[in-house]
């Protein structure tokens, strides 16, 4: 439809131009073929019009195709505070080139007044593009989604999660008990992330990235769960990390991760971390020294004579003296119990046999 309109512009331009070609120049030595020179110089611009504007619409077209993708993948509120920004820049350079409309020569007024309106222009649209976060504080706009409300009771239960969560996959479980609220949000540079994953040429990456994917079709699918993707993206920010403990800044939504680095950078930047370690060593079972234990010793221990064996929740248990009882289910009397950040373990030594 553009192709078609940007050619019958250009037609008509054309017949135009032709009619005036003939009407100053007419048709050499013939005075009484004037009307033909009309049609025949008329039917020459058309028939120009029609190419051009065939060539020019296609082009143009292609153009407004990449400007309308472009302005797609960019979030709504981000659009808007652009163009606040742009319309306090355009208002900021009216009123400093005031003054400037004193000058009289016309030449000169202009050298000085457009550079300034270009410059206030583009530092309104950059400010309100990049202080997101000030800007929606300010003007209570809310820049993950029209769809969530800019109350702060709305995002409270919202929750990011990163790519290791993701293909961690106990997050499933989680959800199935109904102990996560809220929305859950995937950032589109999260999505890409495990697609790169995904297509990686190692077989184990592949594998981990393609887990990753349909654990998020199940989540969105078999469990029903409120899901979005977050369009948001940080181009200067180098790391997914990074760009997650920007957004979760921006939007106050938690992180979902099990990353022990992220989790600690995060808490430093004042950002609530739901880490799933955290969650799986606070819902073990309390054990206190001098309590005994039936567990099964299946390999040797880091020190000389221990034997190591294991909880129904993975929690590792460290016999001493266990060394030659591999392969034995026996009763063991608990000492000590040490939380490390990857896990708890316990430390154990043989049941000592019963007094006659």
């Amino acid at each position: 439809m553009l192709i078609l309109l940007t050619q019958f512009i250009l037609i008509l331009a054309g017949a135009l131009a032709g009619f005036q070609v003939a009407a100053e120049f007419g048709w050499p030595n013939q005075i009484f073929n004037r009307n033909i020179a009309i049609i025949t110089y008329m039917t020459i611009g058309s028939a120009i019009g029609y190419v051009l504007g065939g060539i020019s619409g296609r082009r143009f077209s292609r153009f407004l195709t990449r400007i309308e993708g472009t302005l797609q993948e960019v979030p709504i509120t981000e659009l808007i505070l652009g163009t606040v920004g742009l319309a306090v820049g355009l208002v900021l350079s009216y009123l400093i080139t005031l003054p400037f409309s004193l000058i009289e020569t016309v030449s000169v007024r202009l050298a000085v007044t457009i550079p300034v309106y270009i410059f206030l222009a583009w530092l309104g649209t950059r400010l309100g593009s990049v202080r997101r976060a000030e800007l929606r504080n300010a003007l209570n706009l809310n820049l993950t989604s029209p769809a969530v409300s800019s109350t702060s009771t709305s995002v409270i239960g919202d929750k990011l999660l990163d790519t290791n969560i993701i293909i961690d996959g106990r997050i499933m479980d989680i959800v199935r008990t109904g102990f996560l609220e809220g929305e859950m949000i995937v950032p589109r540079f999260v999505l890409h992330e495990l697609q790169t994953i995904a297509d990686s040429e190692s077989s184990l990456k592949r594998a981990r990235g393609r887990r990753g994917l349909e654990i998020l079709n199940s989540l969105q699918i078999d469990f029903n769960l409120k899901m979005r993707i977050e369009e948001t993206d940080y181009p200067e920010i180098v790391g997914v990390d990074a760009k997650l403990i920007q957004l979760a800044k921006e939007t106050g939504a938690a992180i979902i991760t099990n990353d022990y680095n992220l989790s600690k950078v995060a808490q430093f930047e004042g950002i609530k971390i739901l880490n799933l370690n955290d969650l799986a060593n606070s819902v073990k079972a309390v054990v206190m020294p001098g309590e005994l234990l039936l567990t099964k010793i299946i390999r040797e221990g880091k020190e000389s004579g221990q034997g190591i064996g294991y909880l129904e929740d993975g929690t590792m248990v460290v016999v001493e003296g266990g060394l030659s009882h591999i392969g034995q289910t026996l009763d063991v009397e608990v000492t000590s119990v040490l939380q490390t950040p990857s896990g708890r373990m316990i430390f154990t030594k043989l049941k000592a046999p019963a007094k006659l």
